[in-house]
């Protein structure tokens, strides 16, 4: 039973972290977007 618990983190350990990686770079990326999708009506006035 502890090989298999053993086998699924090795397996899952290095997706599970480039997604969390990914996630934390989308969620950066999108703040910003929606920081300037805000001021665009200030800016077009």
């Amino acid at each position: 039973m502890e090989q298999a618990w053993i086998s699924l983190i090795t397996d899952l350990g290095f997706p599970v972290a480039v997604t969390f990686y990914l996630l934390h770079r989308i969620e950066t990326k999108l703040n910003t977007l929606i920081e300037s999708i805000v001021a665009l009506p200030e800016k077009m006035r």
